[in-house]
């Protein structure tokens, strides 16, 4: 019983966040059950307020992010956003030549100037308190590789003053930077790719590192000024011997910098068997696993699909998954039906937060992992 009553006055103490909520007295509702007698009302109890509690904590809570697939913005994207709880997220706008990222760039800054009552283009960490007071989301534009540069550094200064803020060094490929996570080699970066890192920190833009190879990584960390981010990845010791997922090493190297990483929510990511291996309990041990290694100022969230989810979004075996089995090589273990079912909907991190309640994490380390540490990250390496 000494434990009901425990779990009975952290839900209580949430008033002291949210005093709004503290609507009943702890002391009389104690007073009210006897905790041996009904045990059982006790806990359900104990379940409805903190289900409250948590709903009240994400509703106030800044929540980012760390990557939204952002191609073929429409109405039902505005809808899935509005139900989301979002204060912000990164959009990963599609890349190719530098006058295709320059127009993609282009179409995501005319969405948002259509849509000011709506979105806000992101610039800095203050854009994100601004958004939470206004009840509008900020978008962070973009891309998952670098090939828009070419051989020419410059483009990178043509590229932050079209607005772009952050940038993955690689994608799974190999490019003029470094090696991508299932290229053959695995070379690091070259010397034009730690040209473009010193240019990025000069800059203030965000270097990603999530399709990185290992030695470009590991490169990434290590001659990064600033810190850097792995903003949509998972934990090589709970899903070992994929491409994309980063060891204990890399994570606290990264952490030890002051970077960040964002727990994907792709569910062939996080382990095998969808559905019965792998849950949203899964899913919440990599960011456990995470914070364990990189410290809890240092792990956030991240999707790697549409807002609306991918079944939402039309997603087949035959349009989806087929595809992927040539696009991708065998070590990628692409899996179907993709996803977890409570994190292929907009309100997926209000079920992270459950979790991470049941799971004994505070009110503000929820917090911290909902989107504070992005904002820690963003006033670290964006400037003014």
């Amino acid at each position: 019983m000494d434990t009901q009553r425990r779990n009975l006055a952290k839900l209580f103490s949430l008033g002291t966040i949210f005093p709004g909520q503290a609507a009943y007295s702890l002391n009389s509702i104690l007073e009210s059950i006897d905790m041996d007698s009904n045990e059982e009302l006790t806990d359900q109890l104990v379940k409805n307020l903190g289900e409250k509690g948590i709903e009240k904590l994400y509703k106030n809570a800044i929540v980012n992010d760390g990557l939204i697939i952002s191609r073929n913005w429409n109405q039902d994207s505005f809808k899935a956003l509005a139900e989301s709880g979002y204060t912000g997220f990164n959009a990963s706008v599609d890349s190719g030549n530098l006058e295709k990222g320059l127009k993609n760039l282009h179409n995501w800054q005319t969405i948002i100037k259509e849509n000011p009552d709506r979105l806000i283009l992101g610039t800095s960490a203050d854009d994100y308190n601004r958004a939470k007071k206004e009840g509008k989301v900020v978008v962070m534009l973009g891309f998952q590789n670098s090939t828009m540069l070419g051989r020419s550094i410059k483009n990178l200064d043509k590229l932050y003053e079209a607005g772009m803020r952050w940038m993955q060094l690689t994608y799974n490929q190999r490019n003029y930077l470094g090696d991508g996570s299932t290229e053959r080699t695995n070379c690091g970066l070259s010397d034009f790719g730690i040209e473009v890192v010193n240019r990025m920190n000069e800059l203030g833009i965000m270097i990603d590192l999530s399709h990185c190879g290992e030695q470009t990584t590991n490169d990434g960390i290590a001659f990064s000024k600033s810190p850097v981010s792995i903003n949509h990845s998972m934990c090589e010791a709970l899903h070992k011997n994929h491409p994309r997922s980063k060891t204990d090493e890399q994570i606290k190297a990264m952490a030890d910098k002051g970077g960040i990483i964002g727990i994907i929510c792709l569910g062939y990511m996080i382990g095998p068997n969808l559905g019965t291996d792998t849950t949203l309990e899964t899913y919440v041990d990599h960011i456990d696993h995470a914070v364990k290694i990189g410290g809890i100022d240092h792990v956030g969230l991240a999707s790697d699909f549409a807002i609306q989810g991918l079944e939402a979004t039309g997603a087949t075996r035959e349009n989806w998954y087929v595809p992927r089995l040539t696009r991708f090589k065998p070590s990628y273990k692409v899996q179907w039906p993709p996803w977890i079912p409570e994190l292929d909907k907009p309100d997926r991190y209000l079920q992270v937060a459950k979790i991470l309640d049941k799971r004994g994490y505070s009110t503000g380390d929820i917090e911290k992992i909902l989107g504070q540490n992005w904002l820690r990250f963003y006033k670290e390496t964006l400037k003014p």
